[in-house]
């Protein structure tokens, strides 16, 4: 398998197989093999997210919802309103304007949600990277084989002019002894 591999890097990648990538190495062996390299991502090992990982995609789904959004609303509007009847009704609140401990509760919620929204971002960046990685894969091993078709298609072509060169040279023949009788 090894020449054949070396000569599929060679002819058709135009370099030696010793010289490429270890994804395009990966590639070249599955052409020469003729195996399968499309796989399904939730199949791999690596694809199972951590406790952790789950907890930041839980995190980031919900923080980036509408869920969220209203819950928001409607606390901060709690929150103001509830400070206002207090005001109204005993002439001191537990937070006054402009709402200091409101805005030191909003900043917590921040420097937490952040951090946990960006991890669960970087990891699925990873695997839209490795997802782009097997495309790759994928694309170049369907070229392979498209460039290996061609030439068979070449090939069959070229003696199919043979034999048809070598079967008009005999009729040609045949007509040359038919006309001489």
């Amino acid at each position: 398998m090894m020449h054949k591999t070396e000569d599929i890097a060679s002819r058709l990648l135009g370099q030696a197989y010793d010289t490429l990538d270890a994804r395009t190495q990966k590639v070249a062996r599955h052409v020469a093999g003729g195996e399968r390299i499309v796989r399904h991502p939730a199949q791999d090992p690596e694809s199972t997210p951590t406790r952790g990982q789950r907890a930041a995609d839980a995190v980031a789904k919900f923080g980036g919802s509408w869920a969220f959004v209203g819950l928001f609303g409607v606390t901060m509007l709690g929150w103001v309103g509830l400070n206002a009847a207090l005001m109204y009704t005993r002439g001191s609140t537990f937070d006054a304007y402009p709402f200091i401990l409101l805005n030191l509760f909003l900043s917590m919620l921040a420097a937490i949600q952040a951090p946990i929204i960006l991890m669960s971002q970087n990891r699925h960046a990873e695997r839209d990277r490795l997802h782009a990685e097997h495309d790759y894969e994928v694309n170049l091993k369907a070229e392979l084989e498209i460039m290996l078709l061609h030439e068979k298609i070449d090939a069959l072509r070229e003696t199919q002019w043979a034999d048809l060169i070598a079967i008009q040279k005999d009729q040609l023949d045949l007509l040359t002894r038919l006309i001489k009788k």
